[in-house]
């Protein structure tokens, strides 16, 4: 879509024009690559009369195979020159260039490369004619390809597929910083958040970290914005990167004398809804902004936009938006419309809309509220922070606020929050302090003392889970006042027990209590003298079991 696309009839739509000519979203950090190599070795699965149709059409461009689904074992046969194997269920794993084919009959899994004469290690390309298809992601892999029985769609792959042999490369689209990651401590599952959302199926848990597959990955970037800790972050383009071009499209729109600007958000899938249903209808303060996939700008992008001048932030979908893209999205603007209805603005200043429903999206539109603007916030936003730009873009949105409550209830898994410890069960052991990957939570130094740092908190239960007295509870919540959420409070103290020997602070009296109950009755602390060692610091304790035994020796 260009801006020639869209009507100029008042200031705002030639502010938007020349906004819009002079916004350049190519100037962005570099990323590495991702390297595909395919020597055109394709694997057609399905119907067997469709499957040698399709061959015959790709003959003399790709090497093929047949498989023809059934419960029979597999048996080989040439038909027209080309092999067709006839039974086992197959399994597919992979992606272009690297697709590992096995098929399953009477219990045995059997690599369909190795029945092959000669054997063929990895298959470049699939063609799944079969309806449904055997994989079912949202997003299927690179080199796979699932026409069902729409005809038009199989014989457009008659000019697609001979075009896919040769090396081919995409942006890595991610970066992973496992030191923050909540996903799990000590053995405890914590966040899941991007492995539940990820519509590619490329990330997997690998114990306390994950892991994301290059090859599968395909920029859907709601691992990024679902991420609470900014562990995971879109890397091409950053959100720093990305956000420096919007804040200064809306300098130059405002630089122009438009007015009430509405960012709305749109991928390459919904950009056709765009063009056909709603850019000639559209209020001309309304600046489309192309991205590579919606999902992958979330609350830190959105927020910072409304302080750098957005009247309102529109994330354009449609029908083909994977539903866990569009749920993972809902969920973040429900909590960023709360964070902003506690400190007074419309929540209608951030909403999704599927342009698939023109009428009903045109409508949103047409309703974004106006006159809500504020001095534009001139802050950067660091590149690989998104907490960091949810502070500053938080912190001027604050200032700003036309009407600002003390706290805000959020719903359950929104990523800001307090935790509340039941201090006559909490015996201070610090397993919480150990198990918190934001450092939230800290210990007193050297004092028996539990402290909270709540912007820190990113409310992924580990904590909760971790604690052995079942002493912790999260309360998902956003505290308005700044100073507040970053000033260390204490959320369970206790006196220090001192060594019965040397006098050095070493305990807390309700974790002594605990662990002479838990050691009552043991053989070892049946004599007083054994249960004295119990109130002594660890270098005393030793000492005093070493000096018993010798007296035992003389």
């Amino acid at each position: 879509m260009t801006t020639t696309d869209l009507p100029e009839l008042g200031l705002d739509g030639r502010a938007r024009a020349r906004a819009l000519a002079a916004l350049r979203l190519a100037d962005v950090a570099p990323t590495s690559v991702i390297e595909f190599v395919s020597r055109g070795r394709c694997l057609v699965v399905g119907a067997e009369a469709p499957a040698l149709d399709l061959v015959r059409g790709l003959r003399g461009h790709l090497e093929c195979t047949v498989v023809v689904p059934g419960d029979a074992a597999p048996d080989l046969d040439q038909v027209d020159g080309t092999l067709v194997v006839r039974g086992g269920r197959p399994l597919i794993r992979g992606a272009l260039g690297d697709f590992a084919v096995s098929l399953a009959s009477g219990g045995r899994n059997q690599p369909l490369g190795a029945m092959l004469s000669p054997p063929v290690e990895r298959f470049d390309l699939v063609v799944d004619l079969g309806s449904p298809s055997l994989l079912r992601q949202a997003m299927l892999p690179l080199g796979y390809y699932a026409p069902g029985a729409d005809e038009d769609a199989r014989a457009a792959l008659l000019e697609t597929l001979p075009e896919m042999r040769g090396e081919f490369e995409k942006p890595k689209y991610f970066n992973y910083n496992p030191e923050i990651c909540a996903h799990g401590r000590s053995g405890k599952r914590g966040c899941t958040r991007c492995i539940d959302v990820c519509p590619a199926e490329a990330i997997v848990s690998i114990g306390e970290k994950v892991q994301v597959n290059p090859y599968l990955c395909q920029g859907g970037g709601a691992c990024a914005t679902t991420c609470p800790s900014g562990a995971m972050t879109y890397a091409y383009p950053t959100a720093g990167d990305l956000l420096s071009a919007l804040r200064r499209l809306l300098r130059d729109y405002h630089e122009a004398g438009g007015a009430s600007p509405t960012l709305l958000f749109h991928d390459a899938a919904s950009a056709a809804t765009l063009e056909q249903g709603l850019a000639a209808g559209m209020p001309e303060r309304v600046l489309p902004v192309a991205i590579e996939e919606i999902g992958s700008v979330g609350m830190d992008v959105w927020l910072a936009c409304l302080a750098y001048g957005a009247e309102a932030v529109m994330l354009l979908t449609c029908d083909g938006t994977p539903a866990q893209i569009i749920e993972a999205l809902q969920e973040q603007v429900t909590t960023a419309q709360a964070i902003l209805g506690g400190m007074g603005y419309e929540a209608s200043r951030l909403r999704i809309v599927n342009g698939d429903q023109p009428a009903l999206a045109s409508q949103v539109l047409q309703a974004v509220p106006t006159g809500q603007s504020h001095p534009a916030a001139t802050f950067v936003a660091p590149t690989a922070d998104k907490r960091g730009t949810l502070r500053l873009a938080l912190q001027h949105l604050q200032s700003n606020a036309p009407a600002p409550k003390r706290v805000t209830a959020l719903p359950a898994g929104a990523p800001f929050g307090e935790i509340r410890v039941n201090v006559a069960a909490c015996t201070l052991c610090m397993s919480c302090v150990s198990s918190c990957p934001t450092h939230a939570l800290q210990d007193g130094r050297g004092l028996p003392q539990l402290n909270f740092r709540e912007w820190n908190c990113v409310q992924c239960g580990l904590c909760e889970r971790t604690c052995p007295e079942n002493a912790i509870a999260l309360s998902p919540r956003f505290l308005h006042d700044q100073e507040a959420r970053e000033r260390p409070r204490i959320l369970h103290e206790e006196q220090p027990v001192c060594c019965v020997a040397c006098g050095k602070p070493f305990a807390t009296r309700s974790m002594l209590d605990k662990l002479s109950r838990k050691l009552e009755g043991h053989w070892m602390f049946q004599n007083e003298e054994a249960r004295r060692r119990l109130h002594m610091c660890e270098d005393c304790r030793v000492r005093d079991l070493f000096t018993a035994e010798a007296r035992k020796g003389r």
